[in-house]
């Protein structure tokens, strides 16, 4: 990716959560990606987003922090790097809302051959759903 990434992240010895903060004008806000088994076992789904006071994780918020694309750069690292340590598992993911589909739909097009050359995409499209995106 073009973007500049989060450097300061926390990663679990078996990479399945991933832990960073953003920063910008609204502050500093903890961030979580996370890999959770699915039914079939090569299948992890990925989940990401803020950790509220409670220390659960809020994937519908919008922190409004000035700094989006370095934490979807930073989320695209966090895949790279759970795949390098699982090579033969596939990521799963879509957004919350179709809106936020949308824009991962719009990165990974737009970083399509940089990711063709180690990854097979597969993109589930689905009539007024979200879309679903695998890596």
């Amino acid at each position: 990716m073009k973007h500049e990434v989060y450097k300061n992240i926390s990663v679990s010895s078996n990479h399945s959560f991933f832990e960073f903060f953003s920063i910008g004008p609204n502050g500093v806000i903890l961030k979580r990606i996370t890999f959770a088994p699915t039914e079939n076992g090569n299948i992890v789904s990925l989940a990401f987003g803020d950790i509220d006071i409670n220390g659960k994780m809020d994937d519908c918020i919008i922190s409004n922090n000035g700094d989006r694309d370095k934490i979807l750069a930073t989320v695209c690292q966090a895949i790279l790097l759970y795949l390098e340590k699982y090579p033969n598992r596939i990521v799963y993911f879509r957004g919350s809302t179709i809106e936020r589909t949308r824009l991962y739909r719009i990165l990974i097009n737009n970083n399509i051959k940089e990711f063709e050359l180690q990854y097979d995409i597969w993109i589930e499209h689905q009539k007024e759903k979200c879309v679903t995106l695998q890596l």
